[in-house]
C-alpha cells in the first residue's frame, strides 16, 4: 500500500506557470506507474499524464501536450507536474494516483489503486 500527498495548487494567472508535487508514503515508490488526473465541478475524472516506473517513458493527454512534464524522483519517493502557458481550461483539482500494474498509455482512473486527496488548481482569465 501506498499514501500519496499532492501540494502546490494554487490561484495563477493564465499563461503562468505551477509545480506540483505528489509524495508518496508506506510502500515501494519504484514499483508502481503514477498518473496525474484532473477533475472540474461537474465533470468527470479526467487523465492528464502518467509515467513509468523508472521514469523513462510518459503519457500525456492531448489538452497538455507541449505545456504539461511530468517527473519522478525515486529516491526522493515523489511525482511531480510542472505546468506552463496555463489556461482556464486547466482550472480543476488535481489528484496524484499509484498502481503497480497499469501502463502509461491507460488513461482510465478506474486501472489505479491509490489515490491523494487533490490539490485545488485555478487558472483566472
Amino acid at each position: 500500500q501506498v499514501q500519496l500527498v499532492e501540494s502546490g495548487g494554487r490561484l495563477v494567472q493564465a499563461g503562468g506557470s505551477l509545480r506540483l508535487s505528489c509524495a508518496a508514503s508506506g510502500g515501494a515508490f519504484n514499483a508502481y506507474t503514477m498518473g496525474w488526473f484532473r477533475q472540474a465541478p461537474g465533470k468527470e475524472r479526467e487523465f492528464v499524464t502518467a509515467i513509468s516506473r523508472s521514469g523513462e517513458t510518459a503519457e500525456y493527454a492531448d489538452s497538455v501536450k507541449g505545456r504539461f512534464t511530468i517527473s519522478r524522483d525515486n529516491a526522493r519517493n515523489t511525482v511531480y507536474l510542472q505546468m506552463h502557458s496555463l489556461k482556464p481550461e486547466d482550472t480543476a483539482v488535481y489528484y496524484c494516483a499509484a498502481s503497480k500494474w497499469v501502463r502509461v498509455e491507460a488513461a482510465n482512473s478506474d486501472e489505479y489503486d491509490y489515490w491523494g486527496r487533490g490539490t485545488q488548481v485555478t487558472v483566472s482569465s
